[in-house]
């Protein structure tokens, strides 16, 4: 009991130091995961006493991942796919698909290509690495694009295309630090045994968040009793996420699907108007309360990483995985017809990289050979696209012309 005390007066400490830094970075008017990850920064290299215990707990690397990956993940999916609805999606499927689904597999292999010929990483070590960047983050660039009335297709497209790479980047990791090895061995064969692998586990988070997502749906229509109703999301949630996980299947994907189905076709036949504006900011608290916590730890891991001898590499990896994103979002778009060129810039300079690629680094074995590498390589290049991608979008955005609010400064969002 004792020990569990402690634990939790550690988070508070943390909790109340993230809730601090985000009511000063909302009366400034700036992204709060921004300032977040820079206090973290702060924190990680100084020392203050009061903050030690709860530092190093925070920052082992079980904790972190298991914090992120079980407890942080099944939310922000969960909550962004509550809010996205599914009309906006279906508007904008060719782009989103085009993204998460080409985009993704396409930087995958540029990135994996380019690290193992220029940088000589191990091919294992690689592809691992170009699996983590072949998620995007765009928690801090959607805050800016609606402070800033950015059109709200450029925001599905980003936010769409976030959701369902995350589901692919998530499998390819898996496939890339566990099985490519063997499949290499394959040849050939081994080349269908993944792509197999791969649809097993995309098309069973699908079959698992469909059928939850339909049938916590179907409950909901025999309630009018919003607590009772919030809990059925935290239930479809998290009991999305670890059923999936449990049958060896994508988790991420389930969520996702789960999330859209009660979100759109849920809100449709079982949701009050009063169930909704509640549900919505049940978890808008939720999720403050889990971002603010993952930006926070994402600077705070700084402690454990060593750059020593690596600044090169790290510069190499940082242009690497900003070529192969451009590539790979003009060459995926490059179909479609009557697409802006004012949006491949905002939705390629936007495409962050965040927690889930430092958690799912983090959660690598200590027997994976380059661990380390893979650890250095993934903090700098999300640390790189939080601070200085992050920082630079609003100019963007306003030197292209796309924001609303200049347009219209009268008009309130």
């Amino acid at each position: 009991m004792h020990v569990f005390n402690e634990t939790f007066v550690q988070l508070l400490i943390l909790l109340a130091v993230s809730m601090f830094v985000i009511a000063i970075s909302k009366k400034l008017n700036q992204p709060y995961s921004i300032a977040l990850v820079i206090v973290g920064l702060i924190l990680g290299v100084t020392h203050v006493p009061l903050l030690e215990e709860a530092e190093s707990f925070i920052t082992q690397s079980h904790v972190f991942q298991a914090i992120i990956i079980s407890l942080f993940l099944p939310i922000l999916l969960g909550d962004a796919t509550l809010k996205l609805p599914f009309s906006h999606l279906r508007e904008q499927s060719k782009p989103v698909l085009a993204l998460a689904f080409g985009g993704t597999l396409l930087s995958f292999f540029i990135i994996a290509a380019a690290c193992y010929y220029l940088l000589d990483l191990p091919l294992i070590v690689a592809f691992t690495f170009a699996s983590l960047m072949s998620a995007t983050d765009p928690i801090s660039v959607i805050s800016i694009f609606k402070s800033l009335g950015v059109p709200k297709s450029v925001v599905t497209i980003i936010e769409g295309e976030s959701l369902f790479n995350d589901g692919i980047a998530v499998v390819l990791f898996q496939i890339s630090s566990v099985y490519l090895l063997s499949y290499m061995e394959m040849g050939i064969a081994g080349l269908g045994s993944g792509l197999l692998l791969f649809l097993k586990f995309a098309l069973g988070g699908i079959a698992v968040g469909a059928v939850l997502g339909y049938l916590f749906s179907q409950l909901i229509r025999l309630y009018d009793d919003y607590p009772l109703e919030i809990g059925f999301s935290m239930l479809l949630f998290f009991g999305s996420f670890f059923i999936a996980e449990h049958f060896h299947v994508s988790g991420v994907i389930a969520v996702v699907v789960g999330g859209l189905i009660f979100g759109s076709y849920g809100a449709k036949i079982g949701m009050s108007e009063t169930t909704k504006m509640n549900i919505n900011s049940f978890w808008d608290v939720v999720t403050l309360i889990a971002n603010s916590m993952i930006f926070l730890m994402i600077g705070l891991e700084i402690k454990h990483i060593d750059f020593s001898d690596k600044w090169l590499a790290i510069a190499s990896a940082i242009g690497i995985v900003l070529v192969g994103r451009t590539v790979a979002l003009y060459a995926s778009v490059s179909m479609l017809r009557n697409f802006p060129g004012r949006w491949k810039a905002v939705l390629n300079w936007g495409g962050l990289k965040g927690s889930l690629s430092i958690a799912l680094a983090l959660s690598l074995p200590a027997s994976f050979e380059g661990r380390d590498t893979v650890l250095v390589l993934t903090f700098s290049v999300v640390l790189f696209s939080l601070l200085v991608q992050g920082l630079t979008i609003k100019p963007l955005v306003l030197k292209l012309g796309l924001s609303e609010k200049t347009k219209q400064s009268s008009q309130s969002n």
